[in-house]
């Protein structure tokens, strides 16, 4: 099986076509970051993060070459707004949001004072945060995407800013991006010191040497597991509780694949160097142990496809129920087993 998941680095012109990500034991080959013609097609995206076809380098360099950020400008002035209507609240709003020249130092600010204990100080934590997210170009534009998914697949994200200042899924998800750079830099201890301490504080335990592309949902958080070799794509939606976990002691790549516009639902457990594919869904509770097609739909435990997916990426319509025509065709099976006396009373999966 072959999707089109992420590659994390960024590539000239003319030479996509020859980047690309070796993932040892790995039946997915992977292709550039956002690369090829598919697209988050239903992103109620800013014009600015929707231009071209996805290339890492355009969308990169569009996004930082920009003279303005509608993001962070929209975060500040639904700043201004909730410091009218909610005065008591206008210090914190204050010192996380108005008082910052940009969306990097804001997120910094709200990180550390969420992450800070008695040894690692805020202060110091700041200065980390900032240094990273600034020198980083990549995190400067997966902050923003990850902030237009929260906004756009959450219906309980009403704002920017909320994501920013109240969504721990959103802010675990941030901490990884910073634990990850370090990880990259060769600071390792660092990295794993920051994974302990973001586990702690917002029960997500994501390992700093994990790849995670941009527009990624993390719906709540808590309890998702994300283990070392693990790949996740674009526009992937994760609920809470999922785990993506290896099988056995070995070493190498021993964590699951998962593509571009995957959702993968509550409580499901991925395990193994297996691959989900593009626009995959794994149902709720469901227990995947061998690669699953792109656009199709997996369920149970042990899962198993239950059906195809034809609409858009189910990571955009959060739609985790099944469709229409599979319960169809079991209440017609189940019909006829009973017809010709065939029928045993087992739950469908």
């Amino acid at each position: 099986m072959s999707c089109s998941c992420l590659v994390l680095q960024e590539v000239e012109d003319g030479e996509e076509a020859k980047s690309k990500t070796r993932v040892s034991s790995s039946s997915c080959s992977f292709s550039s970051l956002y690369s090829g013609s598919r697209r988050c097609r239903s992103e109620n995206m800013f014009p600015i993060y929707a231009m071209g076809n996805w290339k890492l380098n355009s969308i990169a360099r569009t996004i930082l070459d920009s003279d303005g950020d509608p993001i962070w400008d929209s975060v500040r002035a639904e700043a201004k707004s909730e410091a009218e209507r909610e005065p008591i609240l206008s210090s914190f709003l204050y010192a996380s949001v108005l008082s910052h020249d940009c969306l990097e130092r804001a997120l910094g600010f709200v990180l550390a004072n969420r992450l800070q204990n008695p040894t690692l100080l805020a202060t110091q934590l700041m200065d980390i945060f900032d240094d990273v997210m600034i020198k980083d170009r990549g995190i400067g534009r997966s902050i923003r995407l990850d902030a237009q998914a929260f906004k756009d697949r959450d219906p309980a994200c009403a704002s920017y800013s909320w994501a920013l200042l109240y969504l721990k899924g959103y802010h675990s998800l941030q901490s990884y991006r910073i634990a990850h750079a370090l990880w990259n830099q060769g600071r390792k201890v660092l990295a794993l010191a920051l994974q302990s301490r973001i586990s702690e504080v917002f029960a997500v335990d994501i390992h700093p040497a994990a790849r995670i592309g941009d527009g990624i949902l993390l719906d709540h958080g808590t309890g998702l597991v994300i283990g070392e070799t693990a790949v996740v794509g674009n526009c992937v939606s994760l609920m809470q509780g999922v785990t993506l976990g290896g099988t056995g002691k070995q070493i190498g790549d021993r964590h699951p694949k998962i593509c571009q516009g995957a959702l993968i639902g509550a409580g499901a457990t991925i395990l193994g160097n297996i691959v989900v594919g593009d626009g995959a869904m794994i149902a709720a509770g469901s227990l995947v142990l061998k690669d699953v097609p792109p656009h199709s739909m997996a369920a149970g435990n042990p899962a198993r496809v239950v059906g195809y997916l034809e609409d858009e990426d189910p990571s955009l319509t959060m739609k985790h129920d099944a469709r229409k025509d599979y319960f169809e065709h079991v209440a017609v099976s189940s019909t006829d087993g009973r017809a010709n006396g065939t029928f045993h009373c087992k739950k469908e999966s």
